[in-house]
């Protein structure tokens, strides 16, 4: 990679982690994946050999340490990575607050929302017993499943034996403006968000989670 020939340390770090991909990566990791698979989860258009590179550089970087688990290895930030943490949170909070948010024109992918959704469960505001969320969404064949343990929570492509009392069918762009913010959860159900199940389920369904971190922000145009 070419150098901007700059002593400037915004250009500098720029270098290391300007690169397409980088701070996702990041993101992902300050998010708590750990394995090379479930990083991609969360940036599924990424390729695993750029994914690879990506890791080298922050490694070579001191962002990132590589360490031998036992189901394989693992990747973990550094001080330095941790670092980036404020970074990260400044480029979300000014994408949530200045950039359009039209999620029907947006081209999403299904799973980065899900794994999001699997990260923000209130664990304290489940039911005591165990149950799994079937997601049916628009344009994808095959269902999601979500498993809700107090201890635990789990994205799977199929239910992995556990009652699955609510059916979430939804166009995608519905559930993430939900999710994003952009709208409220009856706002949400209008615009072809529908759960299905009992009431009483489909009424706690949104106190189960924290929503998308910068849900909060309100548009700049509003504010």
């Amino acid at each position: 990679m070419s150098s901007y020939g700059q002593f400037c340390s915004v250009a500098r770090a720029h270098e290391v982690i300007g690169g397409r991909w980088t701070l996702l990566i990041v993101r992902e990791l300050l998010c708590g994946s750990r394995r090379f698979n479930d990083i991609r989860r969360g940036l599924p258009r990424i390729s695993r050999t750029m994914l690879s590179e990506r890791l080298q550089e922050l490694a070579r970087a001191g962002a990132v340490t590589r360490i031998e688990g036992g189901q394989g290895p693992e990747y973990e930030l550094t001080e330095a990575g941790r670092e980036l943490m404020s970074l990260v949170s400044a480029l979300g909070t000014w994408g949530q607050r200045w950039l359009p948010r039209h999620s029907e024109a947006e081209d999403l992918d299904l799973e980065p929302l899900l794994m999001d959704m699997r990260r923000r469960v209130r664990h304290a505001a489940l039911p005591k017993d165990p149950l799994v969320l079937r997601f049916e969404i628009e344009g994808y064949r095959q269902p999601h499943f979500l498993l809700l343990k107090v201890a635990e929570t789990a994205l799977c492509t199929q239910n992995p034996g556990f009652p699955e009392p609510i059916c979430v069918r939804a166009r995608l762009s519905a559930l993430a403006a939900w999710w994003r913010g952009d709208m409220g959860f009856s706002e949400a159900q209008r615009s072809g968000m529908r759960l299905e199940g009992p009431k009483d389920l489909v009424r706690a369904f949104p106190g189960w989670f924290d929503r998308y971190l910068f849900a909060a922000i309100a548009p700049a145009a509003t504010e």
